[in-house]
């Protein structure tokens, strides 16, 4: 069955039920939700499957029973079917985010939606079965609904207009729109100031996105008609939930919620939610590809260290972590930062270790973890230790790469690090691409390498055409994690080099890594200098 014709089945059983329900049809802006603008929305996004039309048909008919026949014992059957079903719309999203990840904050937008909406239907069942959520039954309802509409129709109608149009400050207002529904759900539980608070996230986030469609360029006339009355009536009703909770909060106004029922519910149903849906069914923009990257196929135990990886070893003779730095097009920095990465094993590691005070109480469990599985095990407390590291080749066969070789870091005797390098080029750039297995997967970085001056770069950071970024290799799925690096060298004499390894979670730095590297020769000399 083509899109057209589910459209026009759902909206037929739709009007069936409008017919056959004893409701006033102002009560239907849930209803209208349920039965045809999430689902219409849910199969463009996901296509042709015949197991989401299955789940749509049972649920439709779930909520046209529950519309037909009121207080029956059935109602508890029909609504849980529904649940159960917006459970699986919640796993279809899961399932999406793990092909990508964070990779493009519009896409993780729509898999957030997805997820939300298993959020609604607990609170949909929650008001069929009359159970005590600590609310009155309105707003139990007000609540499924509101998880319909704000957590599911704005972000997916957001996630589309980020594949058209996707300025700077668009993950800004993404992350808005993402946390305003939990800050709702907080103030709605605690404190009104609270829910003050999480209106006023989504005015700042709605009107972002009022901005953006004036400046996107839609596929045609129509579409950017439909989508700009859609987005900008829930600018204007959003006024409205301000007020509300303002009359709440201090009783300067008498808005009460029969009024907002009728004027802010009816209003979001009709012009922005069926304006938006009647305006991006025109045509659904796009996804961006997703990049071709060569992953590792080795996977750790539950111990990893250099005991973990022996079987993957090959006798291929390797010195450093990659073979010609020319292939990265960085001619321009020293040549002792060039003989570093070609010659590794000739060099001396010294590294000091600093955690960002926000994140000690977390790395004070990581640091007990990590000693165990012996892979990422890093000092808890800042010291100067030396790193001692060997090169060994492992065996392309096994790990699907061109030319990989692991570097295994050692402090004293205690494993620190296992790392197997290789590379790929991608539309002609050149990626340093890095597996640090990890129990049953393996984390990947793809590091773009640029010359800054006379300083090497090594990044994560990048643009969105870029491969660069830290992946999880977890089966057949690749999610970018909110995770960056960036790895600064340069030389301060000659050869003696020094870097830092800066990482960041969720753009917060939480990581410093200070090192200094010496060449054997050059630290053997500097010691007979100044013997002990």
């Amino acid at each position: 069955m083509t899109t057209k014709k589910w459209t026009v089945l759902l909206t037929l059983l739709f009007v069936l039920t409008v017919g056959l329900s004893k409701e006033p049809t102002h009560l239907l802006i849930l209803t209208v939700a349920q039965m045809v603008l999430v689902p219409v929305m849910l199969v463009q996004l996901l296509g042709r499957n015949k197991f989401l039309y299955s789940a749509i048909l049972i649920s439709t008919v779930c909520v046209m029973a529950l519309q037909i026949s009121k207080d029956t014992e059935w109602e508890i059957v029909f609504a849980g079917g529904y649940l159960l079903y917006t459970i699986v719309i919640a796993c279809f999203g899961f399932l999406r985010f793990l092909k990508r990840g964070f990779m493009h904050i519009e896409e993780f937008m729509i898999d957030a939606a997805m997820m939300y909406l298993a959020i609604g239907g607990m609170w949909f069942f929650a008001s069929v079965a009359e159970l005590n959520t600590g609310f009155s039954p309105m707003i139990t309802w007000l609540t499924a609904i509101h998880f319909h509409y704000a957590s599911f129709l704005l972000p997916v109608f957001s996630g589309l207009l980020g594949r058209l149009y996707k300025p700077k400050y668009y993950s800004a207002i993404a992350a808005l729109l993402l946390i305003s529904p939990l800050l709702t759900a907080v103030g709605i539980s605690f404190s009104v100031w609270i829910e003050f608070l999480s209106v006023l996230t989504y005015i700042l986030a709605i009107y972002g996105l009022v901005l953006l469609t004036g400046k996107a360029k839609f596929i045609s006339p129509a579409q950017a008609l439909l989508v700009r009355v859609s987005i900008g009536s829930i600018g204007i009703t959003i006024i409205f939930s301000l007020l509300y909770v303002l009359s709440n909060a201090i009783g300067l106004l008498t808005i009460d919620i029969p009024f907002m029922l009728l004027f802010h519910g009816v209003t979001n149903c009709l012009l922005f939610g069926l304006v938006g849906v009647i305006g991006w069914s025109l045509t659904i923009p796009n996804p961006k590809q997703l990049p071709d990257i060569p992953v590792s196929q080795i996977r750790g135990g539950t111990v990893i260290g250099e005991q973990g990886i022996q079987p993957y070893f090959s006798n291929r003779p390797v010195k450093g972590l990659v073979d010609d730095m020319s292939l990265y097009q960085v001619d321009s920095i020293s040549k002792t930062i060039q003989d570093f990465y070609e010659n590794t094993v000739e060099y001396r590691l010294f590294s000091e270790v600093i955690w960002k005070k926000w994140f000690k109480p977390f790395a004070y469990i990581y640091t007990r973890t990590t000693k165990y599985v012996k892979q990422l095990n890093l000092p808890y407390r800042r010291k100067r230790v030396e790193m001692t590291g060997t090169v060994r080749a492992i065996s392309e066969n096994k790990d699907g790469r061109k030319s990989p070789r692991a570097w295994i870091r050692k402090i004293g005797d205690e494993e620190v690090f296992i790392a197997l390098y290789s590379k790929h080029v991608s539309n002609g750039q050149p990626y340093m691409n890095i597996a640090l297995p990890l129990p049953k997967s393996s984390m990947m970085g793809i590091l773009e390498l640029k010359a800054e001056g006379d300083q090497l770069v090594l990044t994560s950071e990048s643009s969105e055409e870029s491969d660069a970024g830290i992946y999880l290799a977890v089966g057949k799925f690749l999610p970018k994690l909110p995770i960056s690096e960036r790895f600064t060298v340069w030389e301060t004499q000659e050869g003696i080099l020094k870097a830092i390894h800066k990482m960041k979670f969720c753009s917060l730095p939480f990581l410093t890594i200070h090192y200094e590297i010496f060449h054997s020769t050059n630290l053997r000399e500097k010691s007979s200098e100044n013997p002990a």
